[in-house]
């Protein structure tokens, strides 16, 4: 277990309620076929955490380990890169290059020439950043990543691994979002957001398809009981949305969804609150970096505004607490790979919430650990140990 610490639960008052098909499964279908077919794709472990299951009161508790995707170090390998290669198989036909380039095609360099004048971007705390500067160079295109000045120098460089150009935006992360998409429109580059906005939905919507890879081999890999209950990250709300499209799709009834995010950028708490899209201001200063968001993704939130039972914010020291005790249990993860787990961890030990929640000794409980150490000197000074 952690030590105590204050924490917000917000019961979501529009749970159940009716609302359009945010992912539809079609386009998942397409988004499993082509990932799980690069080179390199290995479902990652779904690991079974028995002690700390009976030490809280639960029946079941797994977490999936993401710190092996791709080589990469987080999820986000899933949904970046796959939308980089949808973007650009559209361009090329658009173009009259292919009319049906698939990703073998574009891993060959088949259409290198058209591809290298092609440009992408996007704004990014860290991992989705990589995953576009990943994609990109693996399909032979340009990228351009932008970042705000709180981005750590081990995640840049990161970045910069894969063959991108690096901006550094003053500001927050929601800064960069806007800054990105306003020197895109004026270059004539493709932006990649797992965030969406007025008149921008369909690539964020394949980036959260991606995503749902994730989910899906956590269904396929649960053995037992089904879940009662999934704690997950929030952020922009893109992972959470997606996790979520994916267990309703898979369980009936489906597990109680409880998004869990940093108390300094809980936008998703802020907009289940007050019944709306709604922006949390300040400098978003949180260590969970990949989390540190002010601005909800409109269309995540169309699915997590019905879809969510419940809403958390945690703060940095419940998620340092959670990534020493998973190392201890042999399990690296990053800071914003465990507010899922801090988040559950605290609302199992306080009676009221774990009632609100309906935790009981018959749960059985999921938990995505989305990041491995993907800044390994940030890791090393809060965990103590080298990742």
């Amino acid at each position: 277990m952690i030590a105590p610490h204050p924490f917000r639960l917000f019961a979501n008052p529009q749970f159940g309620t009716p609302g359009t098909v945010v992912l539809p499964e079609g386009g998942f279908r397409r988004a499993k076929a082509e990932i799980t077919t690069w080179p390199g794709y290995a479902v990652t472990t779904l690991r079974d955490l028995p002690a700390l299951a009976a030490e809280i009161g639960i029946a079941t508790l797994r977490i999936k380990d993401e710190a092996s995707r791709f080589g990469l170090g987080s999820f986000k390998a899933l949904g970046g890169a796959y939308a980089v290669g949808v973007v650009l198989a559209n361009e090329l036909a658009r173009r009259g290059i292919a009319a049906n380039a698939s990703t073998a095609d574009l891993v060959a360099g088949r259409f290198r020439t058209a591809t290298a004048g092609i440009t992408f971007t996007c704004a990014t705390d860290g991992n989705h950043g990589r995953s576009v500067a990943w994609g990109a160079q693996r399909f032979g295109a340009a990228c351009v990543i932008f970042v705000h000045e709180g981005v750590s120098q081990g995640r840049i460089d990161a970045i910069a691994h894969y063959g991108a150009q690096i901006r550094v935006v003053a500001g927050t992360y929601d800064d960069s979002v806007r800054e990105a998409a306003a020197i895109a429109q004026a270059n004539g580059w493709f932006v990649i957001s797992d965030t969406s906005w007025d008149g921008y939905t369909e690539v964020p919507r394949d980036v959260m398809q991606g995503y749902r890879v994730m989910a899906d081999e956590a269904v396929h890999q649960w053995t037992g009981p089904a879940p009662s209950h999934v704690f997950v990250q929030g952020g922009v709300g893109g992972v959470a949305a997606a996790v979520s499209a994916q267990m309703r799709a898979a369980y009936r009834p489906a597990p109680r969804l409880v998004v869990v995010e940093p108390e300094a950028a809980a936008c998703l708490l802020a907009s289940a609150e007050q019944g709306r899209l709604a922006a949390v201001g300040g400098d978003l200063d949180t260590l969970m970096a990949g989390l540190a968001c002010g601005e909800p993704s409109p269309l995540a939130w169309q699915e997590l505004g019905r879809a969510a039972f419940a809403f958390m914010a945690v703060p940095d020291a419940a998620a340092v607490a959670c990534m020493r005790l998973l190392a201890a249990a042999g399990i690296v993860a990053g800071e914003s790979g465990v507010a899922g787990l801090a988040g559950l961890l605290l609302a199992a030990a306080d009676p009221r919430a774990r009632a609100q929640l309906g935790l009981t000794a018959d749960s059985h409980v999921l938990l995505f650990s989305t990041e491995g150490a993907t800044d390994p000197a940030l890791y090393q000074q809060l965990v103590g140990v080298a990742a």
